[in-house]
């Protein structure tokens, strides 16, 4: 089984940035995919960047520019660094993991419990 941690959330005023953290425990061979998506209140949950194991990232074009993200596979954490946040990036943000327990094994896909952000004006 595979538990995920989530981790650096909380309240900053617009303009300011916050580093979120992904740590997955478990019986873990290869962290291969982490994917950060967030949920505002009445919308629904989008994709805001992810990057595989071989170093290819992705971002929704609002952030681009603004957020990094980044993975170590030794340590099996994720991370998703937010600069010039915006009062309308608060959201539950969530990280969601492919996981491969052992070599040659099959991947499988696990989300984290969700973490607050809030940006204020």
């Amino acid at each position: 089984q595979v538990h995920l941690v989530e981790s650096g959330g909380g309240s900053v005023q617009a303009g300011g940035s916050l580093r979120l953290s992904c740590a997955a425990s478990g019986s873990i061979f290869s962290l291969n995919f982490v994917g950060w998506y967030r949920q505002a209140p009445g919308k629904q949950r989008e994709l805001v960047a992810s990057i595989t194991s071989g170093g290819t990232t992705t971002y929704a074009y609002a952030v681009k520019g603004r957020f990094t993200i980044s993975a170590d596979n030794a340590k099996k954490t994720g991370y998703l660094q937010m600069n010039s946040l915006k009062s309308e990036e608060t959201a539950v943000y969530y990280c969601n993991v492919d996981v491969q327990q052992r070599l040659g094994g099959p991947q499988d896909n696990y989300w984290g419990q969700g973490t607050q952000v809030t940006v204020s004006s």
